[in-house]
Parts: C-alpha cells; sequence; structure tokens
C-alpha cells in the first residue's frame, strides 16, 4: 500500500479519445510504456515553466558594444526629460 510520504504517485486523468489514440502511437513508436510517456510529459511542463534561476541574466551585457551602466544612464535621463 502506497502512503503520502512515497516518492511515486498513482493517479487518475481524464484523456480525451483523440489525445489517448495519439498517445498510444507514440508509445508504440518509441517503446515506452504510457506512465513513462506522462512522467516525461510531466517533466517537460515543469521544466519549461520554472521560473529563471537568479542568475540566469548574469554575462548578457557580454556581447553588447555599449556599456550597460551608460545605457541605463541614458534610459533614466529620458525620465527627466517628460
Amino acid at each position: 500500500m502506497m502512503t503520502m510520504s512515497d516518492a511515486a504517485m498513482r493517479t487518475i486523468v481524464d484523456i480525451p479519445e483523440k489525445q489517448l489514440d495519439a498517445l498510444a502511437q507514440l508509445c508504440a513508436q518509441q517503446n515506452i510504456s504510457r506512465a513513462e510517456a506522462v512522467r516525461r510529459a510531466v517533466d517537460r511542463l515543469l521544466k519549461e515553466s520554472s521560473t529563471p534561476r537568479k542568475d540566469a541574466g548574469f554575462g548578457i551585457w557580454k556581447s553588447k558594444r555599449i556599456d550597460s551602466r551608460k545605457f541605463v544612464a541614458k534610459l533614466r535621463s529620458e525620465w527627466s526629460e517628460r
């Protein structure tokens, strides 16, 4: 019997017949189970939906030909012009 602290979870998911047929074809092509296909789909969704790391912007100005401080100063100078 599985408990709440187990690493795995069983669940029931309603999948429309059209998606289920396409999933069956995909599973047959890749020689994987439906469960494995769903795990991969959840993994991909979580990766795509994750928030960017705090250091994701580090080095973003490296290839720019303008100094970042000058660029920010230019943007801020526009505020005083209004």
